[in-house]
């Protein structure tokens, strides 16, 4: 299979795991582009009979930080987001089994592309968060569906609305994370339990997951059309504008309800 897909996704083989690795410096930000770019390379895996899990990692001090809103900003406006999820139902329909290496932060979309994997090894530095509410923002990336499924309605619930950082040590607690390991060794970790995984039989792995994940791939899809709508009319409001400054500012937004 090939190597590269679009600039910022390369795919190395290492026996029966295809090993993904995200590479857009400085912070690994989701685009459309980046976004369709890995679903391209998880249907390549999917497609090669010799490949039987990934591992999904990031180069650089974060795993993923979410969308660059203050870019998106002054440009103009983020635009639509129902592309943006297109790609991320792409993700979960994917049928092979997928191991998150996570450092740093997985905030917001970069917390939706973490929970999309099957398992997360997570070194001490990693935070989780879904953040939308301080940006004035309802949360997407199907996490209002996926978060509560992983990790219980009430935590999911105090993620999304209170926008806290959750420690790697606590996400394993409430099993948003599976295991935390020394940052010298959570790829090595990850791909452990990939290959773990992948000495079994492929057809029986990929049969089992598909019933253990049954109709996610869809259900994702449904709420992401929710989610987009709610994004949209809150994109349009004085608190959206000042949520993204605050943020940008790294203080407590001064926020009027209009």
């Amino acid at each position: 299979m090939q190597d590269k897909f679009g600039d910022h996704i390369s795919v190395a083989v290492d026996g029966h795991v295809a090993v993904v690795t995200i590479d857009k410096p400085p912070h690994n930000h989701v685009s459309v582009d980046l976004m369709r770019d890995l679903a391209d390379a998880l249907d390549a895996v999917d497609a090669d009979v010799e490949l039987r899990c990934s591992v999904l990692q990031a180069e650089g001090k974060n795993f993923c930080a979410g969308a660059d809103l203050v870019r998106s900003e002054s440009a103009g406006g983020l635009g639509a987001v129902n592309p943006l999820y297109d790609q991320a139902v792409r993700l979960f329909s994917a049928q092979k089994p997928i191991v998150a290496a996570v450092q740093g932060a997985a905030v917001g979309a970069g917390l939706g592309l973490a929970v999309m994997a099957d398992f997360r090894i997570a070194s001490p530095d990693a935070r989780f968060a879904a953040n939308f509410v301080k940006l004035g923002f309802h949360p997407g990336f199907g996490l209002t569906h996926t978060l509560p499924r992983l990790i219980g309605p009430t935590k999911a619930e105090l993620m999304c609305l209170t926008g806290r950082r959750v420690k790697a040590e606590d996400g394993l607690a409430w099993g948003l994370v599976d295991e935390v390991v020394p940052l010298e060794d959570l790829r090595a970790t990850a791909l452990r339990l990939a290959q773990e995984i992948a000495e079994n039989a492929p057809l029986a792995i990929v049969s089992t997951r598909k019933t253990l994940r049954g109709d996610l791939a869809a259900a994702v899809r449904a709420q992401t059309d929710v989610e987009a709508k709610e994004q949209g009319w809150l994109r349009d409001t004085e608190d959206y504008k000042e949520g993204v400054r605050s943020v940008a500012e790294r203080r407590v937004g001064n926020f009027v309800g209009r």
